[in-house]
């Protein structure tokens, strides 16, 4: 039933995951430190790459729920 493409998209999307975790990670306040988040906070750089930080979480969470959907789909539950 899975075709050809969808375990390479199960892959993708698994890539897509962990670089979305590390750009909502970096964008978080919480994460950083704070002497590292007072410099950063002063950069404009930071201020605009912080403003994205939302579309960040949602692009996670749609990657997440393709991913093991999808990862269902093709490899089925090992149980």
């Amino acid at each position: 039933m899975a075709t050809s493409f969808l375990p390479g998209l199960v892959f993708i999307l698994g890539i897509t995951n962990i670089v979305y975790l590390a750009l909502v990670s970096l964008s978080c306040r919480c994460m950083l430190n704070y002497h590292l988040s007072k410099k950063l906070w002063a950069s404009p750089f930071y201020q605009k790459f912080y403003s994205y930080h939302c579309w960040y979480w949602r692009i996670f969470f749609v990657s997440v729920l393709l991913h093991a959907t999808l990862a269902l789909i093709v490899y089925g539950i090992p149980f």
